[in-house]
């Protein structure tokens, strides 16, 4: 082999003593696999052995008892409607009624039909008990109510939420709630209904003055950004409440008290921004990886990772904080082209297959972020040129096959609808998952060795990317919003005829205004950009890849694209 011929994707596993040596000095792989290599990225194995990441949870095998041979059951279908509302100084702000479907092999009972709560009652089933509810039927979606441990003790009651602040700042509070709230954690809300309300955000903003500084902060940006509102007043209001939150913080870091507040406002500092506010703001303001320097110390001080990985993993309820923490750390590691700062907390939770409880807030289920989180590290290894090309394409095969063991059966990406029209959790996760693994495959395929986004395998990964971007719900009430990472790295790699570049216009086109602010209006502009730099270059006859980061760096953008 010539110094300059790239190595093929068709090398031999190394010998138990030279990997072990080779993992000793990069830590780029976290799971040894004894798999062949002879393998295409663009089509998923049949898993017909034993996964050891697959949930071990089985449906009733009625066929395979002879007597059950003639008959095929058929799950009963079941809509459970929710009606809530929130009061805020005991004044109703807001009236929400949600539908769910499950699915239960259990027959309803004759009274099924359950009368709508009385008004007097109303709110009273805005948190479940738990997930009994659903009669341990054994029903498809297997929600947990009370999945996460959110640190301010028992469920929260909208209607007792009394929350100190000035009258000058009343309408900012309402617009918060009124109009920011429902944007921030849109996954929690249909896999937990109403827990991002009344158990992360009212709790916090009654008990944590900093995290309501931080609150009214973003609700000026969203009033600026979204009604066009353009004054020195709501700029002063921003810059305002956006000192106040950084003179609280560093007040509390001084006591060395209270971590776990400091945490939950710091956290909202960095999330809360990729919610609201246009790629122009010139506003001053800390970046988010500065930030997140602090909320890391503060991780670390509460022992997060430890509880993470050593807690009893079948009874345990993840730490909230850690789960948003974690989507910040592995996503985040990716705009900055370097590890996580728990990198080895995920791999220690990947090897164990134990939930960090990602899926449940972000769409996205934990093996696979784990596995983004591994080639965060083997990218920071080229970047760092830890690794010869020969090196980096053993690491390229070995974790493209450890996300061999995470691709589903045929026909598991589905339109997420019930036959009512309600959204199914469980089927939305699965195609969410599915836009995350693709658009992992793409990012790992680029770093070989000379890869080129007119290479026949990249372009049909980016089509297979778009094709599962129609399974995905659009429109204000859809979930593009919560794909903006693999959006921006299955998008900087297509060409001016990849059929991704149509749908996504015609999505932006669905979204309307709300395609312009938020993380999603950030990727959209730096997509923009990247296609007329790369389409430029193509035009005239110099075919090289384009790097969003490069783009991001020239633009002096500074973001934190989840």
């Amino acid at each position: 082999m010539g110094a300059d011929t790239p190595p093929g994707l068709s090398h031999s596993l190394p010998t138990s003593a030279t990997y072990s040596d080779l993992t000793a000095r990069t830590r780029a792989v976290s799971v040894d696999s004894q798999y062949s290599l002879d393998y295409e990225f663009n089509h998923p194995p049949t898993l017909e052995n034993y996964d050891l990441y697959h949930p071990q949870v089985f449906t009733p095998q009625f066929e395979s008892h002879p007597h059950y041979q003639p008959y095929t059951p058929t799950p009963y279908e079941v809509d459970i409607k929710t009606e809530r509302q929130m009061f805020v100084n005991d004044v109703p702000t807001r009236r929400d009624s949600s539908t769910s479907t499950f699915s239960t092999f259990q027959p309803p009972p004759p009274h099924a039909s359950v009368p709508p709560f009385p008004d007097d009652h109303w709110g009273h089933g805005d948190v479940y008990e738990g997930a009994d509810v659903f009669g341990g039927g054994g029903g498809e979606e297997g929600l947990d109510f009370n999945f996460f441990d959110f640190s301010h003790g028992p469920p929260h009651n909208p209607r007792q939420a009394v929350i100190q602040v000035d009258d000058c700042d009343r309408p900012l509070l309402d617009h918060f709630i009124e109009n920011v709230l429902r944007l921030i954690f849109p996954i929690l809300e249909i896999n937990q209904h109403g827990s991002a309300r009344s158990e992360v955000i009212l709790p916090a903003l009654e008990s944590n003055k900093c995290y309501l500084h931080c609150c009214l902060s973003v609700a000026a940006i969203h009033l600026k950004s979204t009604q066009g509102v353009q004054s020195e007043q709501i700029d002063a209001d921003i810059m305002r409440h956006r000192y106040a939150t950084i003179s609280e913080l560093c007040e509390a870091l001084s006591r060395d008290t209270n971590h776990l507040q400091i945490l939950e406002a710091t956290l909202g500092m960095i999330f809360f921004q990729c919610s609201v506010g246009r790629v122009d703001d010139s506003l001053p303001d800390i970046p988010w990886h500065q930030h997140f320097q602090a909320a890391t110390s503060l991780v670390k001080k509460l022992e997060l990772p430890h509880l993470m990985t050593h807690g009893n993993t079948a009874q345990m309820h993840p730490p909230f904080n850690m789960t948003l923490a974690s989507w910040i750390d592995i996503l985040g590691a990716t705009m900055l082209g370097r590890a996580p700062q728990f990198a080895n907390t995920y791999r220690e939770k990947h090897l164990s297959a134990s939930t960090s409880g990602l899926c449940e807030l972000m769409g996205c289920e934990d093996r696979m972020m784990y596995l983004i989180s591994e080639i965060a590290c083997l990218e920071a290894l080229k970047i760092g040129e830890v690794l010869d090309e020969i090196q980096l394409c053993e690491h390229i095969k070995l974790l493209g096959q450890q996300m061999d063991l995470t691709e589903p059966s045929p026909g598991a990406v589905d339109y997420p609808y019930s036959t009512t029209g309600a959204i199914r959790p469980t089927q939305l996760s699965k195609n969410m998952t599915a836009m995350y693994r693709v658009a992992a495959r793409i990012w790992l395929c680029s770093l070989v060795p000379r890869a080129s986004r007119y290479d026949q395998s990249m372009l049909d990964l980016v089509s297979r990317l778009a094709g599962v971007l129609e399974y995905i719900p659009s429109g204000p009430e859809g979930f593009d919003r919560s794909l903006v990472w693999p959006l921006l790295i299955g998008g900087s790699q297509s060409t001016p005829s990849s059929p991704f570049r149509r749908v996504f216009t015609d999505r932006i086109g669905r979204l309307g205004d709300q395609a312009e602010f938020g993380s999603f209006g950030r990727m959209n502009r730096l997509l923009q950009e990247v296609w007329r730099q790369s389409d430029e270059d193509n035009r005239a006859g110099e075919v090289q890849n384009v790097h969003w980061r490069d783009v991001m760096r020239q633009k002096g953008w500074d973001f934190l694209l989840i």
